[in-house]
């Protein structure tokens, strides 16, 4: 697509729920529409649409397909979004890739890094977009924490990461009740469906290094052995050490914490932006003194804020994502960056879950 006049045209695989955040996206992004969705029944579809009309409503109505084959076929579809369950996806990928569509995938991008490099490569091939939707790293607070960490003074050197990323489902999604406990559909469980965002955060932070080596623990998981929490430790030959934990049985959490040889950075929300029109973290340089019996550490605490919506807005990360992804194909080139990040994610994913059937013993990563 070269006409830069023109709008994304988009097309839906799915009537997920993820994705009716992702219409309203696309409706805000002001360089998409969306043309079609399809699901494996058209009145399922019709019913979706007219759903997310009736709250966030295209001038043009999307059509109704009533299977993803016919909309891979359609000619007035640029891109689509995916957000199949994980053992559906890399099959429906690599068609889309080779009908000329631009993808946008949810995440885990699959079940293993031969499905993601099957996937890029056929994106590749076809010299179309390969992004997954992780909304975080189109935020307008990346850029402005990047400045901090590599500033030299006010963190100093990266020694340490920290992360948690969880939320307590309920009796009925652990019980097979949502897919994300089903193997045969998100066989990583949580680890791909939350620890994607802690692997994926420590990643963007040391750069796209990839680290030495990993190691990995199922805490607790399903009798079909589905994660349910995980932790991981992840060692960067340049210094710095990540751990992370990922859970369905905690309350919502979503914390990160940068530590470093002059200061540490928390992030109290770094998936999902607290509800508001900033986004925000906090640099800390606390300072310790002691004269005689007087032992004192004192609070020195810097707010830093941009001006950016959490949801729902023109400013929001997942609008932007797919602003970004739109500017892209609209601009008919590709970015090397996002399927290689996406790549690099499931390939550390993939080490720590290896470790973790190996009773926690370390995984080199080449």
């Amino acid at each position: 697509m070269n006409d830069t006049t023109s709008p994304c045209r988009w097309g839906i695989l799915g009537a997920a729920t993820i994705a009716r955040k992702n219409w309203q996206a696309i409706r805000r992004s002001g360089n998409g529409i969306i043309r079609a969705v399809a699901s494996r029944d058209a009145a399922r579809a019709e019913q979706w649409i007219s759903e997310n009309q009736a709250d966030c409503p295209f001038a043009e109505r999307p059509v109704a397909v009533g299977g993803y084959d016919e909309l891979l076929a359609r000619d007035d579809i640029d891109a689509v979004y995916i957000p199949l369950p994980t053992g559906l996806r890399k099959e429906w990928v690599i068609k889309a890739a080779r009908a000329g569509k631009h993808v946008l995938s949810e995440k885990p991008c699959g079940a293993e890094a031969e499905d993601v490099e099957e996937m890029i490569a056929a994106c590749r091939e076809a010299g179309v977009q390969f992004m997954d939707g992780v909304m975080f790293m189109h935020s307008d607070r990346l850029p402005a924490l990047r400045a901090v960490l590599d500033d030299g003074e006010s963190v100093g050197q990266i020694r340490r990461l920290a992360t948690q990323f969880s939320f307590l489902a309920d009796e009925d999604f652990l019980t097979g009740g949502n897919i994300r406990v089903h193997s045969d559909l998100e066989p990583l469980g949580c680890l791909g469906d939350l620890g994607w965002y802690n692997i994926r955060f420590a990643l963007w932070m040391m750069k796209s290094e990839m680290p030495e080596s990993v190691t990995g623990r199922t805490i607790s998981q399903t009798s079909e052995g589905v994660p349910t929490e995980f932790s991981g430790e992840l060692i960067f030959a340049t210094g710095p050490t990540v751990s992370f934990y990922c859970s369905f049985l905690t309350d919502h959490q979503e914390w990160a914490h940068i530590s470093g040889t002059k200061g540490s950075i928390e992030l109290r929300d770094f998936v999902i932006p607290f509800f508001g029109n900033e986004t925000e973290f906090n640099l800390s340089r606390p300072e310790f003194t002691a004269i005689g019996c007087n032992f004192r550490v004192e609070r020195h605490d810097t707010r830093m804020a941009v001006p950016e919506y959490s949801d729902s807005h023109e400013t929001a990360p997942e609008t932007k994502l797919f602003r970004r992804f739109a500017d892209l194909v609209i601009s008919g080139q590709t970015d090397d960056y996002w399927p290689q990040i996406a790549l690099q994610t499931q390939q550390v994913m993939d080490a720590c879950l290896i470790s973790a059937r190996k009773g926690g013993e370390a995984v080199t990563l080449s």
